[in-house]
């Protein structure tokens, strides 16, 4: 068993049972006198473990914080067993941290930031706490930052279900538009912030960008309220960031086969490109990938990255489309 793991099974099963002697411990977590005899000493020393002996119980247990009253829960500090246990403590305080200290949505989230400190092991300035976050680092490339003051009433017509007004910038147009919106829910992808809201302009559901908000005012009108169902439904069944079918004349959600060469398989093949992808190896060693998409656009984008290690084998038109894209780069460089 791994050390890290023993602590934190000790620590379990002292929380779970209330008392627990050296001798069931020794039993079940089949170690030598000396081991268990360490990890107490480490688990109460170095992790600041309030743990006990009680003489008339005949085994150990947790003390309560203060003068005779349960204290704050206490957690075993830095002690990660899978990936997205660290990614998300990690990420969260990467969010939280980064949010304008003088807005009113950093001040409610403060103690929240504190308590993922404690969680990191840095909340009391342990060595182990500040090492970890000194020596895992998480890259939010290409962030596109949201001015404090919009996130903030975004959040609030969110939490309280009221109407958003907007001005918002649609890039695809080069244009500026104002509109009432009610929102549903927030997403954060690829280092960015959208709101997923019902447009009372269009009459449906759209997806915005809040960097590309201009301006936002939170109106006293009770919000458009959807089954969440509903809203994943409609807006999760494309790729990316891009929504799925909405409304009359919306394209249908089509399916990519993706075909990557030796070397490109290496990576795609552990990539999840898609919650519903399919994929398989192929007998000389490619890897070939099937993803639904409703707008071809961030697919392409994802494509063209692999440049000539990948090649669309279907739909006619999504070749078609990176092939244009591809043509366009090269007259760029041509003559260069």
């Amino acid at each position: 068993m791994a050390n890290t793991e023993r602590l934190y099974k000790i620590e379990r099963l002292i929380r779970v049972r209330g008392t627990v002697s050296f001798r069931t411990m020794q039993d079940e977590l089949e170690i030598s006198p000396a081991t268990l005899k360490r990890d107490l000493e480490y688990l109460r020393s170095r992790l600041g473990a309030p743990i006990e002996y009680d003489r008339d119980a005949n085994g150990y247990r947790l003390v309560a914080q203060g003068a005779g009253a349960p204290g704050p829960k206490y957690e075993l500090p830095g002690l990660w067993f899978d990936d997205s246990e660290l990614y998300s403590l990690l990420m969260a305080h990467q969010l939280l941290a980064g949010l304008d200290e003088e807005g009113l949505l950093a001040r409610h989230l403060q103690p929240l930031l504190s308590r993922i400190h404690e969680l990191l092991g840095s909340g009391d300035g342990s060595a182990a706490g500040a090492a970890l976050q000194q020596r895992v680092r998480i890259v939010s490339a290409l962030k596109r930052p949201v001015p404090s003051r919009f996130f903030q009433r975004v959040a609030e017509a969110l939490l309280e279900r009221r109407r958003l007004h907007l001005r918002y910038l649609t890039r695809g147009r080069r244009e500026s538009g104002e509109r009432d919106v009610s929102p549903q829910r927030l997403m954060h992808y690829r280092s960015t912030w959208y709101l997923d809201a019902w447009c009372h302009r269009a009459e449906g559901l759209r997806r915005f960008a809040l960097d590309a908000i201009e301006d936002a005012t939170v109106l006293e009108t009770k919000a458009r309220e959807l089954p969440l169902a509903d809203v994943a439904r409609a807006m999760d069944a494309g790729y990316g960031v891009y929504a799925g079918a909405q409304g009359a004349g919306a394209k249908e959600r089509r399916w990519a086969t993706l075909r990557f060469d030796r070397t490109a398989a290496q990576w795609a093949g552990r990539e999840q490109w898609h919650p519903e992808q399919q994929g398989r190896w192929l007998d000389d060693g490619r890897y070939e990938l099937r993803v639904p998409y409703v707008e071809e656009t961030e697919l392409v984008m994802d494509i063209l990255r692999h440049g000539e290690q990948v090649e669309v084998v279907e739909p006619a038109a999504l070749k078609r489309a990176v092939r244009t894209r591809l043509e366009a780069a090269l007259a760029v460089y041509r003559g260069a």
